[in-house]
């Protein structure tokens, strides 16, 4: 990793790429600030249970909120519910689980954020994508080789078979719940129209921006906003496809301002074109239209991105390769240029981990919180880093 640089080396830098950037040379990556881990720990309450694809999110009132999806029996389940931590202590403790939504299917992937009115928004989204594996399972005979335990049969098929196949289909959607009690109670799921991980950001101007996909309905990727705290939707702007893409190949965005009221979003490609890399939009109209999705450089994915108290723009992310685990990357530009990669956690064991999100603790640290499968762990668990930034 390349040696820190001075505030002022790396501001001229950052100058030196946005000009490099205007005649249409290539923008090397910034060196990148040191990423110091203090702590790592896991955070699940259960380790019989698999979690995954969390968000955490910070409070004005300096209250953490972490939610995900578990209560899960691997990573494809009937099984998996929305569930919520609270932490008043800086993620020193966690509150007792709460279970926000426990449909009849597979509840998947929360984001979570906190309005400017001080409203809390979870996100969700639900699946059938189980059922392949159940009707496989169906087909072999007991005793047979890959025959499923009776008993975990069993628990699969109570659940699938509560329904009819019209009822399931019914329960496939993009859902958003919404606690005006400080995550007391929360409201029935509502219909959000798109989805991504770590759900929708609060901007400047009061609006709610929801930059995802609407997966069940044609799959149309883009931006909503909502201009009444959360409670409706509506889409704002289609995000444009890159020439050679197919626009289903765009998954898992998320979005941020930047201290000008530019917005970037983040896109999971899975086009050929780097397929397996982060993209990345621009808007300069607060969301009306979008830039070309364009590589930034950056395998790995997908990304959470946030604002740092000083205006500079941090992005966190799963590596499924070596080092398997999460990095970060910062930006002084508004995202124009991004550094060199941050080890957040490089200890991992394979694929089944990331979805890292971030948050700037009341002293200036950085927590970080992501799912993993840990080779001494039989589940999927949370885990969480403390760390800090060194320039």
């Amino acid at each position: 990793m390349n040696s820190k640089l001075t505030r002022r080396e790396m501001l001229t830098s950052t100058a030196a790429a946005t000009a490099l950037a205007t005649f249409g040379i290539p923008r090397p990556a910034l060196a990148a600030p040191q990423a110091k881990v203090h702590s790592t720990q896991v955070i699940s309450p259960d380790p019989k249970l698999y979690c995954g694809w969390p968000t955490v999110a910070r409070r004005k009132n300096g209250q953490l909120m972490v939610s995900w999806s578990g209560g899960r029996e691997a990573h494809v389940c009937p099984f998996g519910r929305v569930e919520l931590m609270m932490s008043d202590d800086e993620a020193k403790t966690w509150s007792p689980t709460k279970v926000v939504r426990d449909g009849p299917i597979d509840d998947r992937d929360s984001g979570c954020v906190e309005t400017d009115k001080g409203t809390l928004l979870v996100t969700t989204f639900t699946s059938l994508a189980y059922v392949p594996g159940l009707k496989k399972a169906e087909a072999i005979e007991p005793g047979q080789p890959g025959a499923w335990a009776p008993d975990r049969l069993k628990r699969w098929k109570d659940v699938h078979y509560a329904l009819s196949d019209e009822q399931r289909q019914q329960e496939l959607g993009v859902w958003m719940l919404r606690s005006t009690d400080g995550g007391q109670t929360f409201s029935k799921p509502y219909d959000c129209l798109v989805n991504s991980p770590h759900g929708p950001i609060q901007l400047s101007d009061g609006h709610q921006l929801y930059a995802g996909k609407d997966l069940w309905r044609g799959g149309w990727v883009g931006v909503c906003e909502s201009r009444d705290d959360g409670q409706t939707w509506k889409r704002l702007a289609e995000i444009p496809t890159r020439e050679g893409d197919q626009q289903q190949n765009y998954h898992e965005l998320h979005a941020i301002e930047c201290p000008s009221g530019r917005i970037i979003a983040q896109i999971r490609n899975h086009n050929k074109q780097n397929s397996g890399e982060t993209l990345q939009t621009e808007s300069e109209d607060h969301g009306t239209t979008w830039t070309v999705p364009h590589s930034i450089g950056v395998w790995g994915l997908p990304s959470h991105l946030m604002r740092l108290a000083d205006g500079r723009i941090l992005m966190t992310y799963g590596h499924r390769r070596p080092p398997y685990g999460n990095q970060a990357r910062v930006s002084e530009d508004e995202g124009r240029t991004w550094s060199e990669a941050m080890i957040i956690s490089g200890d991992g064991t394979g694929g089944d981990l990331g979805y890292p999100s971030t948050v700037q603790l009341g002293d200036g640290s950085l927590l970080s919180v992501w799912y993993e499968k840990l080779k001494t762990s039989p589940q999927a668990v949370l885990r969480q880093a403390r760390w800090t930034l060194e320039d």
